[in-house]
């Protein structure tokens, strides 16, 4: 059956010594409990500053001096593509706590995370396409920038399937946590391919060490974007987390009734 024990029955079983606070939630009572509590706080969150981003950039921001109304797909573009890496590299974190900790709800918190990470890279580089085409004349170019940033997709896709091609479930968190450490080596190379290569995509211009280089009325709903983005996408992730934990638990309360009726004499 496709269960973890920690997930089965209610109970932490024994895993190496570890930060005592990343077990405080391996209960999966105790997680759905505390969850319950901030997720109509987070949904209300993401919607009112995603609601309020979005307006900002896309009706009331000016328009760029050199790229005109085709700016506002940056208020989608940039937050999308920092979701990408961010998120692949939590994923790696949950990985490592995976591997060392054998953390039950790190294995559950990655499965659910490589689908909306997935997506979230897929919308990076349609925007980037759609933002492109007026920009560089071109829907594609095979630049370090992108490519390495259609890797990352990959790697998300790649770990989303590995996860699930596992009749055992643990072998497929192994694996799609070996996957996943291996692949945050692109990460970096996303970041920095700008810098380390020529290459058509503009260098950053939102983190850079002296100041950001645009004007602060298109600055700021960006910011505003990319909090609401992030908030919705965290809450995504959290609620169908939550989803696979109670599926999990009831699985393994038809299971356990599906054993005891078994063991009762005809």
């Amino acid at each position: 059956m496709d269960h973890p024990p920690a997930l089965t029955t209610g109970t932490t079983p024994h895993r190496p010594a570890g930060p005592r606070t990343l077990h405080r939630f391996a209960n999966p009572g105790r997680f759905l409990r505390a969850t319950a509590r901030v997720m109509p706080f987070l949904w209300g969150a993401s919607i009112l500053v995603l609601g309020v981003g979005l307006a900002w950039g896309l009706w009331f921001s000016p328009p760029d001096w050199q790229q005109g109304e085709t700016v506002r797909i940056m208020y989608v573009h940039v937050p999308m593509a920092w979701l990408a890496m961010g998120g692949y590299t939590g994923l790696a974190v949950l990985s490592v706590m995976s591997l060392i900790w054998r953390h039950p709800l790190a294995d559950l918190t990655a499965r659910e995370l490589s689908p909306v990470g997935a997506a979230a890279t897929a919308l990076c580089l349609v925007t980037g396409s759609l933002w492109g085409k007026p920009m560089w004349g071109t829907w594609w170019v095979w630049d370090a920038r992108l490519t390495s940033v259609l890797v990352l997709f990959f790697l998300w896709l790649g770990h989303a399937a590995l996860v699930r091609a596992f009749d055992d479930a643990e072998r497929g968190a192994r694996a799609g946590a070996i996957l996943a450490l291996v692949g945050i080596v692109n990460v970096p190379i996303v970041k920095f391919s700008v810098d380390w290569w020529n290459t058509l995509h503009q260098p950053a211009s939102v983190t850079r060490l002296d100041a950001p280089g645009m004007h602060v009325d298109i600055l700021y709903p960006l910011l505003t974007c990319a909090l609401g983005f992030t908030l919705l996408f965290g809450t995504v992730v959290l609620a169908r987390t939550r989803a696979a934990v109670m599926e999990r638990r009831v699985r393994a309360l038809q299971f356990a009734r599906a054993r005891r009726e078994d063991a009762v004499p005809a």
